[in-house]
Order: structure tokens, then C-alpha cells, then sequence
């Protein structure tokens, strides 16, 4: 290859060799074996369940979440594998990015012009108001705002994680995609709202305390979790290997994809079982 060609394809006029796509698959089916038995292997033994769905949710959310049991829902007695504040907040983000993949902006890679992002920006201070009004009340002798809430918890975590939508899945776009849109994933003020409905709608069912229906959200808030986590892990891997911006469709972003999911995978379950060993609880911390 001359140096003239080598050129024009670092500047994207030229088309990048793409091995073909049986090749492609079998790496994705490799890469997504591996993650399944370092799941297996890190959690095995750890942490016993009569829901493995819930258990595996559990094991997932450990890795980043206190799991205090008085500031997480519940299910019939059961613990959420979240936390009030982290269950509003994967699921607002899995709100805010699944509303941006049925738009057809999955290659959008610009944020929301200045007084959207500035909003956005608003629900992330709200809920670090909250927070910080919260994390006070360990310490009784603290000035405290008010009584802290799981639903205050809940609605702030929510809008805290459609902000946090909006920033990773254009960032993912950014390093995965080869003819990436340059246009915002959220436009104007009525995409905002439309935003603001969703999460209200996530809000209310669940506050609804209603099983099925939190069995399946909480099982969401996770999805979410792991969603946010896989992705930032994917955009991470591509800039650092070099590999960035080289995917034309979904059957080539496969395998980065798989990729940050694996190392996902591994990270949550060196987190997880790090804890395990250190406290030996699942629930929130020893003595809280």
C-alpha cells in the first residue's frame, strides 16, 4: 500500500479492509463466551440466590452501589439490587439512551446546544443536592435541607441519569462510528420534554408497588447499569487500541461492542468479589 493511500485512509476518503463477516461473527461469539465464564468464574460460590435473575442483578449492581437496605425499594420483602438513587438513575439513562436509539440517533454525536445542556446540567445538581442532604443524615450532628426519601432519591436519580444518557451515547458514537452524524441527540426543547414525560412515566411505576412491574424495572436498572458501563468501556478501548471511528454498520460494531462488555463483565465481577471478600455482606456496609 503506498503512502499517498495510507494517508487518504487515516482521512477517512478510503475504505478500511474489513475482514469478512464470518470471521467477525466468530470473534463476537468468542468475545461474548469469555464474558459469560469470567462472570461464572468470579462470582461462583459468592453469593447464593433462589432468583438467579435477581441474584445475578444483585452480584452486577454490588460493584457499584452501597445497597443500604433502608435506602433501596423493594419486592415483596426482597432488597432491589439498586439503591433508590442508582435504580432512577441506570433507568433514567437506559430511558434516555433507548429513546435516542428509536430516533435514529445512535451516530449523532454533538450534546444538546447550551441552555439544553444547561438543563440537563440542572437535573445533575438536583440530584447531588439530594445526595449530599442525604449522605448528612449519617452524621446527626450535620446541618440537614429535610428529611431524606427513597422517592426523593428516586425522582433525582432519574434525572440525573437522563444527563448522563445524553453524554455517553454520543460519546460511544464518537469513538464506534466511521460516517458519525453530526447533529445533537437531543435538538430542541420539545425533545427535552419528551424526555422529562419518559422518566416521570418510569417514576410512577415505580412508585406504583406493583411486583411484576418491579421485578421487571428492577431487573431494568440494572440492564442500565450495565448498558452505561459497557459502553464508556467500548468508547475507552477504541481510543486507546486506536481503533476509533472504523464501524460503517452494527454487523462491524459488534465486536468492539462485545468487547466493552467483556471488560465490563471483568471489572464488575473483580469489584464485586473485592467487596464480598472485604465485608462479607451484601447489603450496605458492616455497622451500617
Amino acid at each position: 500500500m503506498s503512502l499517498q493511500e495510507q494517508e487518504q485512509i487515516s482521512r477517512g476518503l478510503l475504505p478500511v479492509a474489513q475482514p469478512p463477516i464470518r470471521r467477525r461473527l466468530v470473534l463476537a461469539a468468542c468475545l461474548g463466551a469469555v464474558s459469560l465464564i469470567a462472570f461464572y468464574v468470579l462470582t461462583d460460590g459468592a453469593y447464593v440466590d433462589h432468583d438467579p435473575l435477581l441474584a445475578t442483578a444483585d452480584w452486577t449492581a454490588y460493584a457499584f452501589c452501597h445497597r443500604i437496605s433502608d435506602r433501596s425499594f423493594a419486592i415483596g420483602g426482597r432488597q432491589f439490587p439498586l439503591c433508590a438513587r442508582c435504580t432512577g438513575m441506570y433507568l433514567g439513562a437506559l430511558v434516555a439512551m433507548l429513546a435516542i436509539g428509536l430516533a435514529g440517533r445512535w451516530r449523532s454525536i454533538l450534546l444538546p446546544r447550551r441552555n439544553l445542556f444547561l438543563a440537563f446540567l440542572g437535573l445533575l445538581v438536583l440530584m447531588g443536592i439530594d445526595g449530599i442532604n442525604s449522605y448528612s443524615h449519617f452524621f446527626p450532628s450535620a446541618p440537614h435541607l429535610y428529611e431524606p426519601q427513597n422517592w426523593l432519591r428516586l425522582i433525582t436519580g432519574v434525572g440525573a441519569g437522563l444527563a448522563l444518557g445524553i453524554i455517553v451515547a454520543p460519546a460511544l458514537a464518537q469513538s464506534l462510528w466511521r460516517a458519525p452524524n453530526l447533529a445533537p441527540v437531543v435538538a430542541n426543547w420539545r425533545e427535552f420534554g419528551g424526555l422529562i414525560l419518559l422518566g416521570v412515566a418510569t417514576i410512577v411505576l415505580v412508585l406504583s408497588n406493583q411486583a411484576p412491574m418491579l421485578y421487571v424495572l428492577a431487573l431494568a436498572s440494572t440492564g442500565g447499569l450495565l448498558l452505561v458501563v459497557t459502553a464508556l468501556n467500548t468508547a475507552v478501548m477504541l481510543i486507546v487500541l486506536r481503533r476509533d471511528r472504523r464501524a460503517q454498520n452494527w454487523s462491524q460494531a459488534i465486536v468492539p461492542l462485545l468487547g466493552g462488555l467483556t471488560l465490563a463483565i471483568i471489572e464488575i465481577g473483580a469489584i464485586s468479589a473485592a467487596r464480598w471478600t472485604i465485608t462479607g455482606t451484601m447489603s450496605g456496609f458492616p455497622g451500617l
